[in-house]
């Protein structure tokens, strides 16, 4: 079986490397989550948004979470029933809603992702120097890919 260094050496072998590394840290992430908080990660999503950005539309909303507004619609009422975000009419334009974070939606939020950087900021501690350094170039650059479209 080829090693990761080896196949990482053309681009697509580096694109097929990070996709399964990211993903798994992904899934193993979502698996640190605080375990009051049974909200999907889509929910999570909505409210990283709204803390992150500040008040947004619906439309806004499914734009950024790649959702079709219909069910970013059902997302919201169902954050706004359970009292993690307020809708309000929009200041100029009456015919939109504004999506606001609540004081319980930014709690369970920062929750969260406490109890996750916690996990793996302990993770990082098991690295080398030179590893982690290699790491503080890299999260520019996937926050960067992150956000190409």
């Amino acid at each position: 079986m080829p090693t990761v260094e080896k196949v990482a050496r053309t681009d697509t072998g580096l694109a097929s490397e990070l996709r399964f590394s990211v993903m798994r840290l992904r899934r193993r992430l979502a698996g640190e989550r605080h375990p009051d908080n049974d909200l999907s990660l889509g929910a999570m999503g909505v409210l990283a948004g709204l803390h992150r950005l500040g008040d947004l539309t619906v439309g806004e909303l499914a734009q950024r979470e790649k959702v079709q507004p219909p069910s970013m619609t059902r997302t919201v009422s169902a954050l706004e029933a359970d009292g993690y975000v307020e809708r309000r009419r929009h200041a100029t334009d009456g015919r939109q809603v504004v999506v606001t974070l609540t004081d319980r939606g930014r709690t369970t939020l920062l929750a969260d992702r406490r109890r996750r950087d916690e996990w793996l900021a302990l993770r990082l501690r098991e690295l080398t120097p030179d590893e982690r350094a290699v790491l503080r170039q890299a999260a520019p650059i996937l926050e960067r890919l992150a956000g190409a479209e």
